[in-house]
């Protein structure tokens, strides 16, 4: 069995901890999403083979790393240019790079930003190339100009709040227990490895620098907005924007591979407060229309393929936001085509 190694790596930004397999072989970098960390990946990184270097990294304020704050003025690029200073510290000129939900989103900002670095991308699960909420149409067009219905200010509280007791069982519908079993992965899936990820989750750091973030009141509805700080900001359509992939050279090639039950990530997004008020989980809905997630992405991955990209989208049956974690086997074996592409 493959044994991992865990470490703390200083940089000029900051110590990050990453997770690792192996020393040598060529660099495969995974990059987890929000309210978890490199925990996630563990599976993944000892199951991956020689010749790869498989590593995972916790970003700031989750897993190790240190808990600087998250300027969401700059989109996911504090995530993105900590990946940066890390690779370099590594010696690391060139990389594969992995990520999910909203790790997708910093590995999308990173080839936008590296695009010679990279030597293919995949995104599981990954956040819409417009941010998450607050848009409508393929094009990402805000549904208002602050940003209404995105942001810190969308969390559901009783979920930080249990974050922040420790809570590690399931008596709540908003524990991190019953959050990971009913919505990053798809009912009835369990894994062995549940306890080790719900301390994963408890180990994120809360707050208006951290997560959620904070917010800003709107007279749009539903009366809250993005704020300037923290992780869902980071996220807000006002502040993350990766739609010119297209105008990148080189273009490394793009795996895309998702669930097809996926209710995070989703044109039909159970955490999208637009499509909560459709259904009436939201009161006071007024017509807003529900972020079409996965379209946006298809728009954005058609044009990088128009300009002269290889895309690859793999939508698995039967499988929620996880399927590195639902579906090792098959996920696996379209990790390691693009890595040889």
């Amino acid at each position: 069995m493959t044994t991992l190694h865990t470490r703390r790596v200083a940089t000029g930004r900051l110590t990050q901890q990453i997770t690792e397999a192996r020393a040598d072989g060529e660099p495969v970098v995974f990059v987890h999403g929000n309210v978890s960390s490199s925990a996630f990946w563990h599976t993944t990184l000892a199951a991956l083979p020689a010749p790869y270097r498989p590593i995972a990294v916790d970003l700031r304020g989750f897993g190790g790393t240190d808990p600087l704050p998250v300027d969401a003025t700059r989109g996911l690029r504090d995530y993105a240019d900590d990946l940066a200073e890390l690779l370099a510290a590594l010696g690391i000129d060139r990389a594969h790079l992995v990520g999910w939900s909203m790790g997708g989103g910093v590995v999308m900002q990173y080839l936008r930003d590296h695009p010679a670095a990279v030597r293919s991308l995949t995104l599981v699960s990954p956040v819409s190339p417009y941010g998450f909420g607050g848009t409508h149409g393929v094009d990402g067009t805000l549904n208002f100009p602050d940003g209404a219905g995105s942001g810190g200010g969308t969390v559901n509280p009783d979920f930080v709040r249990l974050l922040g007791e420790g809570d590690r069982g399931a008596g709540s519908p908003a524990s991190p227990r019953s959050v990971l079993t009913s919505c990053y992965v798809k009912p009835p899936f369990r894994t062995e490895h549940e306890d080790a990820y719900v301390e994963a989750m408890l180990a994120t750091r809360l707050g208006d620098d951290h997560y959620p973030g904070d917010s800003t009141p709107s007279t749009a509805w539903p009366g809250i907005a993005p704020g300037t700080r923290g992780v869902l900001n980071c996220m807000a359509p006002t502040h993350f924007r990766v739609d010119d992939l297209h105008v990148i050279e080189p273009k490394p090639p793009v795996l895309w591979i998702r669930g097809e039950d996926d209710i995070i990530v989703s044109d039909t997004s159970m955490f999208d407060l637009a499509h909560l008020g459709a259904i009436g989980a939201v009161p006071g809905w007024e017509g807003t229309p529900a972020q079409p997630m996965l379209a946006q992405t298809r728009h954005v991955l058609d044009r990088y393929a128009a300009a002269g990209g290889s895309v690859r989208e793999v939508a698995v049956a039967d499988v929620g936001h996880a399927v590195h974690l639902e579906r090792p086997e098959e996920f696996g074996k379209a990790l390691l085509e693009v890595l040889s592409a």
